[in-house]
């Protein structure tokens, strides 16, 4: 029984040392190991082997790529604000051994180089500069970063500024800004609208009078020249068939009621009416003996002879039609002038 009990206290111990001897790694860490408190070897992933009560783990790593995030800290630009500025940081260690021994504390000593960079930076820019240079402090970061943690088997892959918050007044400073901003432009737009509707308009209505004027003047041109081809006929005509003065003198008598037709109140009778009168005037004192020597000569009788108006019987009857041809023109002026007014 004694001896059943010392042999599994031996099996228990060799399965202990045994145990104690194996140490599996996992993937994407590393183990640094130290003998009598000495560094000896950095662990790969996978089966390794150690002594026991030899060998120990001193620290155990992460080699992938981590993101590490500060809090906000307090930065004074040049123009003496004070902005709250936190960053996000993408670090991975390539060398186990410096980042477990030759820094304490890397993630500490990282967040502090990061905010005396930060100051560094910042004191050197105004708040309109440090608000739109956030390329330019990411890039100056990283540099200094990479820089000094390269010693502590560290590199940083990238430095993002993750927000940047400046006091309560200079936002609402900055939001009025960015108000009257957005005002004078929509008013700058709506002036540009206007002027440019304006100009459209005016053109239209400068197209349209040049249209009209070219209209009217080609329609005074047609009517022009066919007045004009009228004319030439009618005197073509009448040199043609050689008009008797007569009948001219006539139809320039005819013309008097046609004067007042176009609702003048004032119109100048020709100086040739007087010769126009007496041609007319022969005219009907011949046509009257014509006729009544015609009647006589038929019926021997010149008492049965119907009487023949006078040619001044004819003129007064002219001039009568004359004169109510005018009064008719001066009425429908007057009453022209009366819509209008």
């Amino acid at each position: 029984m004694e001896l059943l009990l010392i042999v599994l206290v031996m099996v228990a111990l060799v399965v202990g040392a045994v145990a104690s001897t194996v140490r599996i790694v996992p993937q994407a860490r590393r183990y640094n190991i130290e003998r009598f408190g000495r560094y000896r070897i950095t662990l790969q992933p996978g089966l390794n082997f150690v002594i026991p009560l030899v060998d120990r783990v001193n620290t155990k790593l992460d080699v992938r790529e981590t993101v590490y995030s500060s809090n906000p800290r307090p930065v004074i630009t040049e123009d003496n604000l004070v902005v709250n500025i936190d960053t996000v940081l993408y670090y991975q260690i390539t060398d186990p051994r410096s980042a477990a021994y030759e820094v304490a504390n890397y993630l500490q000593a990282i967040d502090q180089l990061t905010v005396t960079t930060l100051r560094n930076l910042i004191g050197s820019m105004d708040l309109e500069s440090t608000l739109t240079s956030r390329e330019t402090i990411n890039a100056r970061l990283r540099e200094v970063l990479d820089d000094a943690t390269g010693k502590w088997g560290i590199r940083v892959n990238r430095v993002e500024i993750k927000a940047i918050d400046p006091p309560a007044s200079i936002k609402e400073a900055m939001e009025k800004q960015m108000r009257a901003e957005r005002d004078k432009r929509a008013a700058i737009l709506h002036a540009e609208g206007k002027r440019a509707s304006l100009i459209l308009e005016a053109e239209g209505t400068r197209q349209r009078s040049i249209l009209e004027a070219e209209g009217n003047q080609q329609a005074r041109i047609l009517e022009a020249e066919g007045e004009a081809t009228a004319l030439e006929r009618v005197f073509q005509a009448v040199h043609a068939n050689d008009a008797d003065a007569k009948v001219l003198a006539y139809k320039y008598l005819e013309m008097l009621p046609s004067l007042a037709s176009h609702g003048n109140s004032f119109w100048v009778i020709p100086g040739e009416l007087t010769e126009a009168m007496r041609t007319v005037t022969g005219a009907f004192a011949d046509n009257a003996s014509s006729l009544q020597s015609a009647k006589v000569s038929e019926n021997g009788d010149a008492r049965r002879t119907p009487p023949v108006p006078s040619p001044r019987d004819a003129i007064e009857q002219a001039e009568h039609e004359a004169a109510k041809a005018v009064e008719a023109a001066h009425e429908e002026a007057a009453r022209a002038d009366r819509i209008i007014g």
